[in-house]
């Protein structure tokens, strides 16, 4: 597993076994948040053993335990709870906590989730153990590439230094909307891993993917908006690992992963023989599709050389005649956990806000304490450091950083003289997480 363990196999084997789906009135409960521990155990692991590329103990144990249909369930359950429920705690007025993070905790609940299957789903046995819910997922990623188009139209993602909110619950709302861009760009390779898989896709994930939300139309429009680039200042920017990083100008015509995790869903979808025989290339997709002919260039072709298979199949479709959509009366299974989560629920929202308010929102002193504690052992600085993808870089300016905050060890500086520029705004986040470390 490499030199850095967090898990030994007994532990991992343990929580993988133990992982269950809960209520969404349970969400942030007692059982609940030891779940979400041990979410983010086996998450940090999974990536260790990705990163040593000495085995995949973690994918192994979740197929084996069959464990990836509760992953999806937990994962849409939370979903739900994000835009059923939380809007609601947010709306009372009588509810003004004095430490959010056990909210904030169900918000980054779908984040971890996400993460841990954009790891694991790199196997294509793991696509296999998924099973039925497999059609659930395939939704729950068109709803969040649907949501990165629409944003990407509308200025792109909120800026992390605008935040001018001034209540606590607001500034929740700030972090849920950072945080949804993320959640979207993983489920963008989710999904490129499940294309991957096409030819070994029942009928019915076929029928899902490509008439009834018509993934290769919409993976075009995000080629075509690119909402993980950016122009700041005259330079070119683009989201990789969290955060906005400048492009120098010789690196501008490298194909981003992003980009390239695209490309691939596409080239899946266009030209494996059991998805050609099933999407309808009507006069609407046929125009949508020759648009990609403007973005296959040499340099392009020169990084991902399969793509010229792509253009030999663009090249053909020039020239022929667009198809009518198909009728076929077709029985299919239809995805259910979000309809079946809805129809449990319906009516009950304000309900399990308010429940959820007295019980599991509103801990004392002393709960908060050790929760803290539980915290600061399940986030471990090294397995931290370890899992990240590179060099700390400068809270205030950006430059490789050195030097972490004292306080807090949380933000990360080049210099003492950009801790202090930068205290106005970190300092609303560094005394409260001091504070709970010294719970421990």
């Amino acid at each position: 597993m490499g030199d850095l363990e967090l898990l030994l196999p007994g532990e991992a084997d343990v929580l993988v076994r133990g992982l269950r789906s809960f209520q969404l009135r349970e969400m942030g409960s007692g059982g609940w948040n030891q779940q979400h521990e041990n979410l983010e155990k086996l998450n940090m692991q999974a990536i260790l053993d990705a990163t040593a590329s000495q085995g995949e103990p973690i994918q192994e144990l979740l197929v084996t335990h069959g464990k990836i249909p509760t992953l999806v369930v937990e994962l849409i359950a939370v979903e739900m709870w994000k835009q059923k429920v939380f809007p609601v705690l947010c709306r009372l007025e009588d509810f003004k906590p004095q430490n959010t993070f056990p909210i904030y905790m169900v918000l980054h609940h779908e984040a971890s989730i996400i993460n841990l299957l954009e790891t694991v789903f790199f196997h294509k046995e793991v696509c296999e153990s998924a099973e039925d819910t497999i059609l659930d997922l395939v939704d729950y990623c068109h709803r969040k590439l649907t949501l990165l188009v629409a944003q990407s139209g509308h200025g792109g993602p909120p800026e992390e230094e605008e935040s001018q909110y001034g209540t606590p619950m607001q500034e929740l709302q700030r972090q849920a909307e950072l945080m949804e861009f993320e959640i979207a760009l993983k489920a963008l390779s989710v999904l490129r891993y499940i294309t991957d898989c096409v030819d070994s896709l029942s009928l019915s994930t076929l029928s899902r993917m490509l008439s009834t939300h018509n993934l290769p139309c919409l993976l075009v429009e995000l080629l075509e908006h690119s909402p993980w680039s950016r122009q700041e200042g005259g330079k070119l920017q683009q989201f990789e690992s969290g955060r906005w990083q400048t492009v120098s100008p010789s690196e501008q015509q490298k194909l981003s992963k992003l980009d390239g995790q695209v490309w691939i869903a596409l080239y899946n979808l266009l030209l494996s023989p059991e998805a050609r025989a099933r999407y309808c290339l009507t006069s609407f997709a046929k125009g949508q599709l020759l648009k990609l002919r403007a973005f296959l260039t040499d340099t392009l072709l020169d990084q991902l050389p399969n793509l010229a298979d792509l253009q030999g199949f663009l090249a053909h479709l020039a020239l022929t005649e667009a198809q009518p959509p198909k009728k076929d009366l077709v029985l299919e299974q239809i995805p259910e956990i979000w309809e079946r989560l809805e129809r449990e629920n319906r009516g009950k929202w304000q309900a399990i806000a308010k429940h959820q308010l007295r019980h599991v929102f509103s801990p004392s002193e002393q709960e908060l304490r050790l929760q803290a504690r539980r915290w600061a052992e399940t986030y471990r600085l090294d397995v931290l450091e370890a899992v990240a993808p590179e060099q700390p870089h400068c809270a205030y300016c950006n430059a490789e950083a050195s030097k972490r905050c004292s306080r807090c060890q949380n933000e990360w500086y080049c210099c003492r003289e950009c801790q202090v520029k930068h205290w106005e705004k970190h300092g609303k986040a560094c005394v409260p997480a001091a504070q709970g470390d010294r719970a421990k």
